[in-house]
């Protein structure tokens, strides 16, 4: 079991109702009346709280808007690997939507698209092992306590992953840019298992990855603006598929 610190009243709060907080630490100086209330919840649930000065959270969770209060919680994944839950997507006659995140740096970044994808339904996220950030205390903020509820698994080789999809009959769609003349609003992808692929924030998909796609598509956009930023691309790519599916 994986442990790690996440701040924020919603953060904690999040943690708290998924029943993944193993203990608390508040800074005794800080007072809201969010802050309070989620206190009252935690002692109703006897989790224990410990009082230290402000600086102590500071340190444990730099450049964290942690809110005065820091939570200890339980990482657990229900499934040993994303194979089981598209099997179950199968078996129940569901079509799976997976999201892989290719080599992105930014933790705000993937806080963001871990936010969306549990927003879309995503049923599981993919992340290199290496040249990708890791989930940290920012990601768990900045996702609003997403990256404690989506499974997330992080593989040795993408490329690998993406062809063990393909041979269970999974899709394969990639955001790209001008290397592509498809456009996002000309696919059909309302009917089909899907897996959507992004990529790093200066270079995109690579080229490995890119090359086992099934399709790429562009987001329509002003000629002026040469691109997205790569979670607000996420959330164009996830809700498009979104759409088709529930408006079908």
């Amino acid at each position: 079991m994986q442990k790690i610190y996440i701040g924020g009243i919603h953060a904690v709060k999040q943690a708290l109702d998924d029943k993944k907080i193993i203990s608390v630490e508040v800074a005794a100086n800080k007072k809201s009346k969010n802050l309070s209330l989620l206190l009252d919840e935690l002692n109703a649930k006897k989790i224990p709280i410990k009082y230290v000065e402000s600086y102590q959270i500071d340190f444990r969770l730099p450049g964290v808007k942690h809110q005065g209060i820091a939570a200890e919680c339980a990482l657990e994944n229900s499934a040993a690997s994303w194979q089981e839950i598209v099997a179950a997507k199968f078996a129940a006659n569901k079509q799976p939507l997976i999201l892989i995140l290719d080599s992105l740096q930014d933790p705000h970044n993937l806080g963001a698209c871990l936010r969306t994808a549990l927003a879309a339904d995503v049923d599981c996220v993919l992340i290199p092992n290496n040249n990708a950030a890791e989930i940290n205390a920012t990601v768990h903020q900045v996702s609003c306590g997403a990256s404690e509820i989506l499974p997330i698994f992080r593989v040795s080789n993408l490329k690998r992953e993406i062809e063990i999809m393909k041979e269970r009959g999974i899709w394969i769609i990639g955001g790209a840019g001008e290397e592509t003349s498809r456009n996002l609003y000309s696919l059909e992808l309302g009917n089909i298992p899907l897996a959507v692929v992004v990529g790093n924030e200066a270079n995109g998909i690579g080229a490995n990855i890119r090359a086992t796609c099934d399709y790429l598509a562009k987001i329509p956009m002003n000629p002026k603006m040469e691109s997205l930023n790569v979670s607000v691309a996420t959330g164009v790519l996830l809700y498009e598929i979104k759409r088709q599916i529930n408006w079908k």
